[in-house]
């Protein structure tokens, strides 16, 4: 198995990384892909992947929710850094809108200009996307099509209505913790094929207990979906590791 997305670089991991790392590696997840969402983490993101090589990758770009932070000219520079480091990383993402946490229509529209830019540098830099589409999943589908992507892993995907368009589009989701509360994640693992879906955490989110989310707890989704799908554990713990092998071209 392997956490397709968590946040390694987050302050909360500054002091047992280490030991994070270690038990992951005993709980037998072979890989971890840690997200940079934010230019700020991006120098923290790149040692942590020089630490732990062949075991944790990276993907970056900037989360949408910092659409009103940013300037032109951070964006112009981060850009140039994500190319320079090219051989860093196995994907752009997470990348694309959030209509949760920006309600005005202005910064939406330069929320999606941002998000074709990224889509942009994925094919310059021949990278499959991973996006976040949180209460904007009508809109970043419109422009994966209009784009023409090809290779889209939507992250924490929450619109069962339009699962017939991820999957006629070949794009991937990720399922995560959060499927153990919700009646909706279940359903759209219920109707979505085993080949299209990786598995996350989302870490340091959604931890159990109140505590800080860690990458073994991949486990929780992967229970509920053999519980949907009515699949061996086994099954659906090595098939979702395969998918994310193949979705990032992991070399493991």
């Amino acid at each position: 198995m392997i956490d397709s997305h968590c946040h390694l670089e987050q302050k909360v991991y500054e002091k047992d990384l280490d030991d994070v790392i270690g038990l992951c590696k005993k709980e037998g997840l072979k890989a971890l892909v840690t997200v940079c969402a934010d230019p700020k983490d991006f120098d923290k993101s790149l040692e942590i992947v020089d630490v732990y090589p062949d075991y944790v990758f990276l993907c970056a770009s900037i989360h949408p929710e910092f659409i009103k932070d940013i300037t032109a000219r951070q964006v112009d520079n981060y850009f140039d850094r994500l190319k320079e480091s090219k051989d860093k990383l196995v994907a752009v993402g997470e990348c694309g809108l959030d209509y949760f946490w920006v309600k005005e229509d202005d910064w939406r529209e330069k929320q999606k200009e941002l998000f074709i830019r990224h889509i942009e540098l994925s094919k310059e830099l021949n990278l499959p996307l991973v996006i976040h589409s949180r209460d904007a999943w009508e809109d970043v589908l419109k422009i994966l099509e209009q784009e023409d992507v090809k290779k889209a892993l939507l992250h924490f995907w929450g619109s069962r209505e339009l699962m017939p368009r991820v999957i006629e589009n070949n794009y991937s989701i990720t399922i995560g913790p959060l499927i153990a509360r919700s009646k909706n994640h279940k359903k759209i693992v219920r109707d979505t094929p085993l080949e299209n879906i990786l598995l996350e955490t989302d870490s340091p989110w959604f931890g159990q207990n109140g505590e800080k989310g860690v990458p073994t707890n991949i486990k929780i989704p992967c229970e509920k979906i053999s519980e949907v799908k009515k699949l061996n554990f086994g099954e659906v713990w090595n098939k979702c590791g395969n998918n994310t092998k193949k979705f990032f071209s992991l070399p493991i």
